[in-house]
């Protein structure tokens, strides 16, 4: 890079964070100190040590960054697409019409849109993909020779049959998996399949409806992310940016403070729900905006059953949901707030798992708690309750739950996206994807969002991944150490605090970690979805990879790149290890990919499969 490319540092806040924290300890747990002027000026230069070859546990040469239109994979491996966008679940749906996006009955018979988080259950000889379908291509869903927007009920129908969850059986059959059409435990979980609310809230004032005064039911799960999976064999969606789809009427109606909170406005982006569905009109039905942002537990196994709100982990902008268990065999589930300024939240259940008990309620009742991180490598879980947050009552944190962190004052974090837990350790992790906002704007119920520990870089459009340790290993402890696993950046452009930590180099050099996955030797598999311009503050990183991260050395590989404009998210494996999952979504966001097909193809959202050749395991 030219000169003219490369920023000029401005470290003054940074270096008083890394003062006050590097140079006390390395920046990672384990290695040896660093000065904050070194790691400050000189982190383009650092490269960590190489792996030893007898303990590395997954051999293969980093892929380089690239923008080609197809998924890069290291020599030794290959990939195929096992499922696409508005691929049939069914032998009576319909392939994809590329000119008309099909119709709102195609697509209920149909894969969805945006595939996202998704975990996978073994059932006996079979195998279920329960996936997420976050939102749609509105440009392609809607025909490609069109304006991009709903013009009709059918399209509105068509929509809100894109989102949600697809649950597919899929085979392997001579090296290629398949979805199995027709099979039982194939389902679409769509805006308007019927939930359970259950929890603290089931019932409460601001839940009730016309349609549902009793504010025990409602209709669908739109815009799910990030996933979870319970010990008991049930999937977890997580409800992300609800607010999208609601619209008012009523242009001039004064919404309540509490709804602007989670970004509800009086236009819905273009959407067009709510002039075909009223209850996504907020001037006729003001509570329905709170009936959406929880994660949905849903039993795969049982097409029949009603998925289920739970309410007592919280309402907000979820990611992803991750199960630990507390020594005294109580539920903990990690969760992160995808918002600039938000927080990291944990919730612990009143009651114990017990293998081969009764656990489906588990998630039905316990605490929530906010996470506060100091300065000096320290932090806390402070509970969310009426006493701590003067809140009149459970159900009132748990919809208004961004309110009850704020006023305990837990950290302002950079849009905390999927935490992940080590199997084979008591550490967890945890993407901080970016925040452009921090150190200039407070979020949006007014906290300070200041350059802090984890925080460390002002106007952050790189992203770090942070991570922590429950005192005593035990997940139900109040308080934790922690430290940043890496910090992303570019140090081809920039010197200074945007080159990023020592264990990135322009080898192995990504933004905006999003996605993360441990496998079952205790790696860690990053996903990213950020800047894919490979030109100024990106030049030279290409489209989003995929990367694997060794826990203890830090060393970070390119393993896989995606295509174009793509986001790469969802990582699950087979029961084998021998096949990983690895969502491809939205690629062609902006018309420039035609992934998976050719030239003459729209591009499509997929689920792709990874093996090696040599038949070996995967993680």
């Amino acid at each position: 890079m030219g000169k003219s490319n490369i920023r000029t540092p401005v470290p003054t806040d940074f270096e008083v964070v890394v003062h006050r924290r590097l140079s006390r300890r390395g920046f990672l747990g384990g290695a040896a100190a660093l000065s904050a002027t070194t790691f400050v000026m000189n982190a383009a230069q650092a490269r960590p040590a190489p792996p030893d070859s007898a303990r590395d546990p997954l051999p293969f040469s980093s892929v380089a960054a690239n923008t080609r239109d197809t998924v890069t994979v290291p020599e030794g491996y290959r990939w195929h697409a096992v499922v696409r966008w508005a691929d049939p679940m069914w032998s009576d749906g319909h392939p994809l019409d590329p000119v008309t996006g099909g119709t709102g009955a195609s697509q209920e018979r149909a894969f969805g849109d945006n595939n996202d988080g998704m975990e996978l259950f073994t059932i006996g000889q079979r195998t279920l993909l329960a996936v997420n379908n976050e939102y749609v291509n509105r440009h392609i869903l809607f025909g490609t020779s069109g304006p991009g927007l709903p013009q009709t009920a059918d399209d509105v129908r068509k929509s809100k049959a894109a989102h949600g969850v697809s649950i597919i059986e899929v085979r392997q059959d001579s090296g290629i998996w398949s979805v199995v059409l027709d099979s039982p435990y194939n389902r679409r979980i769509t805006a308007d399949t019927p939930m359970t609310i259950t929890g603290p809230a089931r019932g409460h004032r601001l839940l009730r409806t016309a349609a549902d005064p009793s504010g025990t039911q409602s209709l669908g799960t739109w815009n799910n992310c990030g996933s979870g999976k319970t010990l008991w064999g049930t999937f977890l969606t997580c409800e992300e940016n609800f607010h999208f789809y609601f619209a008012s009427s009523d242009p001039e109606a004064k919404l309540p403070d509490s709804l602007a909170r989670y970004g509800v406005r009086a236009s819905d982006r273009n959407i067009g729900w709510s002039a075909r569905d009223e209850r996504f009109d907020i001037a006729k039905h003001p509570h329905e905006p709170n009936r959406v942002g929880y994660v949905v537990e849903i039993d795969p196994t049982d097409p029949a059953s009603i998925p289920k709100k739970r309410t007592a982990l919280g309402r907000f902008k979820h990611e992803n949901a991750e199960l630990a268990l507390a020594d005294s065999g109580q539920v903990v589930v990690y969760m992160g707030d995808d918002e600039r300024g938000e927080f990291l939240y944990r919730f612990i259940s009143d009651g114990h798992y017990r293998e081969g008990g009764d656990n489906a309620e588990l998630l039905e009742t316990g605490t929530l708690f906010a996470a506060r991180f100091d300065d000096d490598g320290r932090g806390a879980w402070l509970p969310l309750t009426p006493e701590t947050t003067g809140l009149p009552s459970p159900a009132d944190i748990c919809v208004h739950t961004r309110q009850a962190a704020s006023a305990v004052r837990a950290t302002t974090m950079d849009r905390p996206e999927w935490v992940a837990a080590n199997p084979t350790g008591p550490e967890v992790y945890c993407c901080l994807t970016n925040n452009t906002h921090r150190g200039k704007e407070p979020n949006s119920g007014g906290d300070p969002t200041p350059v802090n520990g984890p925080n460390p870089r002002a106007e952050n459009r790189y992203g770090q991944i942070v991570r922590w340790r429950p005192t005593g290993g035990d997940h139900a402890s109040s308080t934790f150490s922690w430290d940043l696993y890496v910090v992303a950046g570019n140090p081809a452009v920039h010197m200074g605090p945007n080159a990023g930590s020592p264990n990135l180099t322009t080898e192995n050099m990504f933004n905006s970690p999003d996605g993360l996955a441990f496998d079952s030797t205790g790696m860690l598999w990053i996903q990213t979805d950020g800047g894919y311009s490979d030109e100024g503050d990106f030049a030279g990183q290409g489209n989003n990879p995929l990367l694997l991260g060794h826990p203890a050395t830090g060393e970070i590989r390119r393993f896989l790149v995606g295509p174009k404009e793509c986001e790469v998210t969802g990582v699950t494996w087979s029961a084998d290890r021998k096949t990983m999952f690895v969502g491809i979504q939205h690629p062609g966001e902006r018309g420039g990919s035609h992934f998976p097909g050719g030239s003459d193809t729209v591009p499509r959202s997929a689920v792709i499969a990874i093996t090696r050749d040599d038949g070996g395991r995967i993680g």
